[in-house]
């Protein structure tokens, strides 16, 4: 159950439709209730001049609200899809994903839609003294509120362009991926760095094993790991061969579970149902997806058809960050302690070796033609490397330590690089990573 409400919020907050759908529905409630209002003042109030309106001048309103304001629906609609595909190609297909939960973009068409909702319920009550019942009604409050709600939804507009221009600056983009990614890993993430380790138990020769395995292929989104370790009987051992990022295939093993259950298909069912699957990755369980994302973006950016260092910088020092709040924290363990003398067995862990491979490796490679990237290279590094050893981190000091040399190698290997070009990559690794006194 919690699982699939975590996906249903996930999809939530992916929709462009959710909110302009509910934006519908309000205005709907709100039409009406602003009608029952007038209905019940009708001549029982002397309303400020401001406030009245005539048959003829209430329509033109009405009229004139609703199609502006559909009007700068279809404005809104097309600006984000036009932001969205320019992200795609200019920076990564990875970042339309961030584009796509934007709330101020999903509030605004909120707004215009409804308002456009809002001014064709007022409109269809009003009637001229020709019309059928014989007296005019003019729903004098509901109309001056259209009013309202259409200038607002104007003013919406404006503001929504105005943020639609800044949030294509690079740098915007970059910083929703990280702030998204550290968020999930002070979630799903321990601050301590030292948890006590569990021993895994190991199965005793000749133990009966079940496997269960996917009956269907997609992105692991999210795993539900207390449900997969009551997998087992009492005293048993789950063995989990997967973990959020990694692509399920058809057939293949989720886990195993030592020594087989007594109700072997219901233990593999239960199995199943505790691993979502997805079309795409997500940053919930995963936020090294985060470090994909931001590594795309670096390699986009060192491309030769694109060629814009300054862009690999950014999302250089921006995955530098996402990186250290990772490597200050610790993934789950690698062994969970159930109920009832259970254990969970996590082999798919990342690891801060892999955490750091996968941010650094692929842009180092591009980079070695490039000695100025290769020196924001050696300063993340450098920088990193200082915010570890800060915190007393020296075991994960040594990964930073050997790409660092390996961004200086990839350089000195490079034949189109001139000697100077070569020596500025050298200095500055000497500079952020002085020799170890002895």
């Amino acid at each position: 159950m919690r699982l699939r409400l975590n996906r249903y919020l996930e999809t939530a907050r992916s929709s462009l439709f959710l909110v302009p759908m509910l934006s519908v529905a309000a205005a709907v409630l709100l039409g009406q209730a602003g009608l029952a209002l007038d209905r019940r003042l009708d001549g029982s109030a002397d309303l400020p001049t401001v406030l009245t309106s005539t048959v003829d001048s209430a329509r033109a309103v009405l009229t004139t609200v609703a199609a502006a304001t559909i009007s700068f629906a279809g404005v809104a609609f097309s600006v984000s899809l036009l932001i969205i595909q320019l992200g795609s190609s200019q920076y990564s297909p990875r970042v339309v994903h961030t584009l796509f939960r934007d709330p101020f973009n999903k509030r605004v068409m909120g707004m215009v839609v409804g308002t456009f909702t809002y001014s064709l319920i007022v409109l269809r009550s009003v009637r001229s003294p020709f019309e059928d019942g014989g007296d005019p009604v003019i729903p004098n409050l509901s109309v001056a509120f259209a009013v309202v709600l259409g200038v607002v939804a104007i003013l919406a507009v404006v503001a929504f362009i105005n943020h639609s221009a800044h949030s294509m600056d690079i740098s915007e983009i970059l910083q929703r991926v990280s702030s998204e990614a550290i968020d999930d890993a002070r979630s799903d993430w321990s601050s301590d760095t030292k948890l006590a380790a569990v021993i895994a138990r190991t199965p005793a020769p000749g133990s009966s094993s079940a496997i269960a395995r996917f009956d269907a292929s997609g992105w692991v989104q999210q795993i539900d790991l207390e449900a997969m370790a009551r997998c087992s009987d009492a005293g048993g051992t789950v063995v989990l061969h997967v973990a959020p990022g990694r692509f399920a295939v058809h057939g293949t093993p989720i886990c195993t579970i030592i020594p087989a259950p007594i109700d072997e298909s219901d233990s593999q069912d239960r199995a199943r149902a505790a691993v979502g699957l997805g079309n795409t990755r997500t940053t919930q369980q995963d936020p090294s997806y985060a470090l994909r994302q931001l590594a795309d973006v670096a390699l986009k950016a060192l491309s030769p058809g694109i060629n814009d260092p300054t862009t690999a910088q950014d999302a250089i020092f921006h995955s530098t960050s996402v990186l250290a709040n990772l490597l200050h924290r610790s993934a789950p363990p690698d062994v969970i302690e159930g109920p009832q003398g259970r254990q969970l067995q996590l082999e798919q862990q990342p690891t801060p070796d892999e955490l750091v491979s996968l941010t650094f490796d692929e842009v180092r490679r591009a980079a070695r033609h490039q000695p100025l990237v290769c020196v924001y290279l050696l300063e993340s590094l450098g920088l990193l490397h200082e915010s570890l050893a800060s915190r007393g981190l020296d075991d994960r000091l040594p990964i930073l330590e050997t790409q660092a040399a390996l961004v200086v190698a990839g350089c000195e290997s490079s034949t189109a690089l001139l000697t100077a070009d070569v020596a500025l990559v050298q200095e500055a690794f000497r500079k952020r990573f002085p020799p170890r006194s002895a």
